[in-house]
This record gives structure tokens, sequence and C-alpha cells, in this order.
């Protein structure tokens, strides 16, 4: 790596290589650790890829969602609701995945490139909090219903789980792969057999849903929970398939996670609320006597999706501070169990709010590689800060916030998507 350490800049721009002087280059060279870097190294298949996604979309909070939907609504709108919802969430991530695939860029790198290194800041500081918070969310709801069912310490339980997460995570995508080739067979085969005992309850699918829901959701409700449930983590995808060794298994294997991985997600969960009136999966596979299969179900459930969670947070972090990844992850790792219970408590529906921001700036780099994809051949980066992209995430953001028709996160991503677009024809043009 100490061929990264030579320094020298030339005209606002920044680039990362591992051979070209900088002389030849006419650009500066700088510290692999910043993750700039573009992986050179891609070897993760199909089947690594599967499990990393896969373990990704298997989230308990999508389970307790498709709860909230199963009691909302009949069986037509849920259907329509959950197809509609994760089809959408298929195309975003599949654009997304494809672009980190094709260029070996972390999302923070394609930050880079599409807000300049001093715009990046933003976005790289919202994604980290963000997701460090959500892995603070998801260790809280994995001990403490465990911890009051067992009558243990939640505070001990929480520590223990932030530790394995970190421990994961630490080994990077090699460490998720291996961990996903494990509970992503186990949560499909216990959801599956949750959703065989659910319909054997109420004698077959037919009675699972109410026709007339006592609590009806609309369908702009519906896709909000579907869409929004998973838009914010799923704008992370770039983090892993730039290790996948090619395009089409790759775009495959983020396709099937976010569209048919997610839907299971919401099935598991529609099937437990529609029999036992339950939202909660954890509630449900208690009163189905598989409290203990459950909490083994519940963990790889929330570890795998925390490990992508962390690793995210270790990642953006690492770029705002120019610290090295692994001292950045344990840093968000130690936060995130230190305020997990505190989060969890307080700060869900902040975290939310948050959440809602992050779909943008995944918004504006797909239009900006589509826009400019001969700048991606190399690594140099805009020293500066790309104004239009700013402006364009701030009114985004404001008129997802205050629009109140409609789905939220879309409303936002879209409306930013609008004014980038705009804003860069019209520089363009001039």
């Amino acid at each position: 790596m100490d061929n990264f350490r030579e320094k020298n800049q030339v005209d606002g721009k920044i680039a990362v290589n591992s051979g070209d002087s900088a002389n030849e280059r006419g650009v500066e060279q700088v510290d692999a650790s910043s993750h700039f870097v573009a992986v050179s190294s891609r070897t993760q298949t199909f089947w690594q890829m599967f499990v990393i996604m896969m373990g990704f979309t298997f989230f308990s909070p999508s389970m307790i969602a498709g709860g909230q939907l199963g009691l909302g609504l009949n069986m037509r709108d849920f259907i329509i609701a959950v197809v509609l919802g994760n089809l959408f969430l298929c195309i975003y991530t599949g654009l997304l995945g494809y672009i980190g695939q094709q260029t070996g860029f972390s999302l923070d790198a394609l930050a880079v490139k599409s807000f300049g290194v001093k715009g990046s800041f933003v976005p790289s500081l919202l994604i980290g909090i963000t997701q460090m918070g959500w892995t603070g969310v998801g260790l809280a709801m994995f001990a403490l219903p465990v911890a009051n069912y067992f009558n243990m310490n939640p505070y001990l339980l929480v520590a223990i789980f932030g530790i394995l997460v970190l421990w994961t995570t630490l080994h990077g995508v090699k460490g998720i792969a291996a961990l996903g080739t494990i509970a992503v067979p186990a949560i499909l085969i216990l959801g599956l057999y949750s959703t065989y005992v659910s319909i054997d309850a109420v004698d077959g699918v037919a009675h699972l849903f109410s026709d007339n829901p006592a609590k009806p959701l609309t369908m702009s409700t519906a896709l909000s929970i579907v869409i929004g449930n998973f838009i914010s983590g799923g704008t992370a995808t770039p983090n892993f398939t730039r290790y996948g060794k090619n395009a089409v298994p790759t775009i495959i294997a983020t396709g099937i996670a976010f569209f048919i991985g997610n839907t299971l997600m919401f099935v598991f969960g529609a099937s437990g609320a529609g029999a036992f009136g339950k939202a909660d999966i954890f509630d449900v596979l208690i009163m189905q006597g598989l409290a203990i299969p459950g909490v083994l179900s519940l963990g790889f459930n929330i570890w795998t999706t925390n490990n992508n969670s962390l690793y995210t947070a270790g990642l953006s972090f690492s770029s705002v501070s120019k610290m090295s990844f692994k001292r950045s992850t344990v840093l968000m790792g130690v936060l995130a169990t230190l305020l997990s219970v505190f989060l969890y408590n307080n700060f869900t529906a902040y975290l939310s709010f948050l959440g809602a921001m992050i779909p943008p700036i995944g918004g504006i780099i797909i239009v900006h590689y589509f826009m400019h994809r001969k700048d991606y051949q190399d690594q140099s980066f805009s020293d500066t800060i790309d104004y239009k992209a700013i402006i364009a995430l701030v009114i985004g953001i404001l008129f997802g916030t205050f629009y109140q028709q409609g789905i939220a996160s879309v409303n936002s991503l879209v409306m930013t998507v609008v004014v980038y677009l705009f804003a860069s024809l019209i520089q363009k043009a001039k």
C-alpha cells in the first residue's frame, strides 16, 4: 500500500490508483484506506452475493410490517401492495447494484463522484448516522423481547449480541457471506414452517385475510410501508455488489433478494398476523410453540441485517473522518451497542425521518452515473462541491417531508431526480 502515499494535486482533481505515477495521471494519489479506491478483486459468485443480499433483506421489521398489512388489507390488496412495492425496490436497488458492480466503488465513493469530495460529506454523514442508529435499534429489537421471555438482563444480551455483530462485520464481505450461508436457509425454513402452521390453524389461505379489516389501510399507506421499510437500507447495495464477480449474476441475486426475499418476509408476517391476531412475529412464534426456534431465527434475522448496516456505517464514517475502516467500524459498533436501548425507546421515529432522506442520494448517484459513465472509468474525483446535487437533495427532502400525498420516500426520490436532471441538462447546455 506504500504506493498510495505519494500525493500531488492538479486542476482540483483527486485520483486514486495503485500503479500509475501521479505525474502520469496529472492528479493526486490518496491512501487506499480512504475507500475512494475501487475494489480490485471481485470474486463473489452468485451464491455468495445471493446469501449476502438475502441476509440483508431477511429483516424482522419487514415481518412486523407484513403483519400490519395482514391485519389492515384484504388478500387482493395485500398482494398488490407487496408486489408493486417490492418491484419498485427491486428496480431501485438493481440499478444501484449494477453501478456498484460495474465501477467497484462503495456507496460513499459513488457519492464522492456525484457530490464532489467536499460535497460528499453531507450524504456520507447522513448515511453513517442512520445506519449506526438502525444497528443499535436492531440489537435492542432482539435483546428486549428475548430477555423478557427468558427473564434475562437485556443490557447484557445487547452487549453480547453487539460484540457478535461487530466481530462478523470486521471480517468484511466474506464474513457477511459466511454468516448468510448459515442464516438464510435457517430463516427460510422456519418462516415457511410458521406460515404452514398459520394456514393450518385457520383452515386455508382464504381465511388468513379479512374481506373487511377492522382497521383498514389505504393502498397509499400500504405501499409506503412496503417501500419505506427498506428503501433506506437498499440504497447501500453498491457496498456489497461491488465485490460481484460478474454483472448478470450479481444483479439477479440483488433482484431476487429485494423482490422475492422481501416478499417472503411480508408473507411470513401477514400469515402469522392473520391466524393469531399479532403483528409481531416473535409473539406469533411463541403462540405457535416455536419460541426457541423463534429466538434463533430472530437472532439470525437481525444479525445478518445488522452486519450490512454496521458495514455501511463503518464505510461512511471512514469516508468522513478518514479513519481506517476497522477503526470506524469499531467506533460505530460500540456506539450502536451503548445507545441501543435508548435509540429503540426514543429515536426510532427520528431514524425513520432521517432514513427518508437517503433515497434521494441514491437517485442522484443513478442519474450522475448514466449521464457520465466515461468518468467512472478512472478514479479521479472532483475536489469541490457539486452544488446542483446538494440543492436537488435539499429540495427533494423538503418535498418528501412536507408534501402529504402519496409515498414520502418516493416523492423525495422523484423530486430530487427531476431537479438534479433538469439542473444537469441546463449545465450541459451552457
